[in-house]
């Protein structure tokens, strides 16, 4: 490792057991172990992200009772503010968690992570509607909305930073993957919740309290996690690190001694996240408030279009350690530059769920090089003591200007009635991490992340 200095040199070599290759056993992580680990990470960030998506997924549902004035859009809009304010939370909960996650471990961060998650979830629950309590209903959902804004904002560098520190460096693409597979797969289960209560509840019961269930379901599954948690091991990485650098994590630190790399990291969840939520939470409004169809079919194609994308990611990242990281990237801002403009639109005009479902699926199939080795490629770019806090706090700031904004952007343009401006924005995004992709090296051939 010529590119390492001394101290770090001296960190490591002590869990040397053979020429040129780390232990496992040194540090502590055996087959089973690792395997447990990934479980424990993955498991958790599902259940994240199924609460987080749970407030998308129902929108159509709960808007009217906290926002009773205007129209469907404008309530939409309404709620999109507030999704929109939500994503504020999250850098304060990457720095927060992420500062924690470097000084106290990932596991510290991990558990108390998933814990706010519950809390929040069950609040939205329980919360009385605006004929109840009136204003206080809005400021509520407010509150909670920002609670599992810290949350999420701490669980994305936390759980990436973990899952690609246990991988080992040849599968780190592939096991780092189910970071983002998971997050889909949260999206997919509060689709499949939603699906499920349309089919077994009428439109008057799932608008009248229906949609308080997917919330009490999110709490309950976060319980579960926070005990899942609880039992999973350290990283190595994190374990040999010295008392003494993880003190040093801290903005400031990042700023200072890697300004490049959290530039790099902003740039590419931007754009990356700007994307996402426009093909996924989006594209079910979309699909009934631009291509006119019913709430129930608009559902259930994009509960299909992800099932269909799911698996997508472990090859994805499989790729990735065999070619790299960079030309996955390169793959999906350049598909995205090019595709989103006439692919929206033709989801727009089109009156065939199907030939619609097919077009929602190229869109995200789009996305797979950015979103199988997000997790991994941001980590890959920071040492071990600032890794947690470099790669969730530009997460973070990105996706609440970008990804947190893309829904309200969205109806705003459609509301001024330019709707295909919108699709320009993405498009612009793209081609910006394009630029930024291929003017940087694969970050995988730095070997930061030395716990092999």
């Amino acid at each position: 490792y010529p590119e390492l200095d001394g101290e770090t040199l001296a960190t490591i070599l002590p869990l040397r057991d053979t020429p040129g290759r780390v232990s496992l056993r040194a540090a502590g992580e055996s087959a089973l172990n690792r395997l447990k680990a990934v479980i424990g990470g993955s498991a958790g960030n599902l259940v994240e992200w199924y609460d987080w998506f749970a407030y998308t997924s129902f929108t159509l549902y709960f808007a009217p009772h906290f926002f009773p004035e205007g129209d469907r859009t404008s309530q939409l809009l309404q709620a999109a503010a507030v999704l929109a304010i939500g994503f504020v939370a999250r850098p304060v909960g990457a720095w927060a968690m992420g500062l924690y996650a470097d000084r106290a471990g990932r596991r510290a961060a991990l558990v108390l992570a998933v814990s706010m998650m519950s809390a929040g979830s069950f609040a939205i629950a329980l919360m009385p509607d605006h004929d109840s309590i009136g204003v206080l209903a809005p400021a509520g959902l407010l509150l909670a909305r920002l609670v599992q804004g810290l949350s999420v904002g701490g669980e994305y560098g936390a759980s990436a930073t973990y899952l690609s520190e246990v991988a080992g460096h040849g599968r780190r693409g592939f096991w780092s993957s189910f970071h983002f597979t998971t997050l889909i797969g949260g999206q997919l289960l509060a689709l499949g919740v939603l699906v499920l209560l349309q089919a077994t509840m009428s439109e008057a019961a799932l608008s009248a309290w229906g949609w308080r269930i997917p919330f009490a379901i999110g709490g309950l599954l976060a319980i579960i996690v926070f005990w899942l948690r609880r039992g999973i091991a350290e990283s190595g990485s994190f374990t040999s690190t010295d008392a003494g650098q993880r003190r040093r994590s801290g903005a400031l630190t990042i700023i200072r001694e890697h300004p490049r790399e959290a530039g790099i990291a902003f740039v590419l969840t931007a754009s990356g996240s700007l994307a996402f939520y426009t093909y996924t939470s989006y594209m079910q409004k979309f699909l009934v408030n631009s291509a006119g169809f019913p709430k129930d079919v608009a559902t259930t194609a994009t509960a299909l279009a992800l099932i269909i994308y799911l698996p997508f990611h472990p090859f994805a990242g499989m790729l990735s350690d065999r070619i790299g990281r960079r030309p996955m990237m390169t793959f999906t801002f350049a598909g995205i530059a090019l595709f989103t403009y006439p692919l929206m639109t033709a989801i727009a005009a089109s009156r065939d769920i199907v030939g619609a479902g097919a077009l929602m699926v190229a869109l995200l199939l789009l996305l797979s090089g950015y979103a199988s080795t997000s997790a991994v490629f941001k980590a890959e770019l920071f040492p071990t003591h600032v890794r947690a806090l470099g790669v969730a706090l530009p997460y973070a700031i990105a996706n609440a200007i970008f990804g947190g904004s893309a829904e309200y952007v969205a109806l705003w343009f459609k509301q001024a009635g330019i709707e295909n401006a919108f699709f320009v924005y993405v498009s612009a995004m793209a081609v910006i991490a394009l630029v930024v992709v291929r003017k940087m090296r694969d970050p995988s051939s730095s070997r930061l992340i030395l716990d092999d």
